[in-house]
């Protein structure tokens, strides 16, 4: 396709822009509803573009940063999902179901680093040096630093459904957690970890 733009230079467009246009155009539309948690937990917001799960986060955390809050509040079919999974996770049990959710801007790294979080059992951590290990083992041997899979696991827009407070440092350390470290000491400890196997970086 062929456009003319007001200054009478002509633009080619492909296919594949306009596709691209048009999702760019879908993904803007965002939502949020609020959900209340239990005492002993910030309270969280989600995101969604209407369909899809697109975010999850503790309120007035430093992962708010990352997410979209001045949009229409609407109780749409995939946060009554989501909620519904809350209610069970808070309860104290394993959720026998996902969400829908869908991740934007998800790299070839981010998305194996996620799947490596999908995989972590209820109840069990692993550290960052451990998912390193198992994505240099796949990349045959090639060198994978922590720091890279910290960053990875920080990055992850939808917190304890795709589980990153399951992700520890070395020895145990609890750092780095964007949702806060008070919040991920009580979803370790709400996953029955006695607190004292841990200890904060200062």
């Amino acid at each position: 396709m062929v456009f003319w733009n007001p200054g009478g230079i002509v633009v080619a467009v492909t296919h594949r822009m306009v596709c691209e246009m048009l999702y760019l155009k879908e993904i803007t539309m965002v939502y949020k509803y609020f959900y209340k948690t239990p005492a002993g937990f910030s309270d969280i917001l989600m995101n969604s573009d209407g369909e899809y799960l697109t975010g999850l986060w503790f309120q007035g955390s430093r992962d708010e940063l990352k997410h979209v809050t001045n949009c229409e509040e609407r109780l749409l079919p995939v946060f009554k999902d989501t909620i519904r999974w809350l209610n069970q996770y808070f309860s104290g049990n394993l959720p026998d179901f996902m969400p829908k959710y869908r991740i934007n801007g998800l790299t070839d790294f981010r998305k194996e680093v996620v799947d490596q979080m999908l995989r972590i059992p209820y109840g069990e951590v692993v550290t960052y040096g451990n998912i390193a290990e198992i994505l240099a083992k796949k990349r045959k041997g090639r060198k994978m630093s922590a720091r890279a899979v910290g960053g990875a696991v920080g990055w992850n827009p939808i917190c304890i459904i795709i589980p990153c407070h399951r992700v520890v440092g070395k020895n145990h350390f609890l750092t780095g957690y964007g949702g806060g470290l008070e919040n991920k000491k009580a979803l370790l400890a709400l996953e029955g970890h006695n607190l004292d196997e841990f200890s904060t970086k200062i």
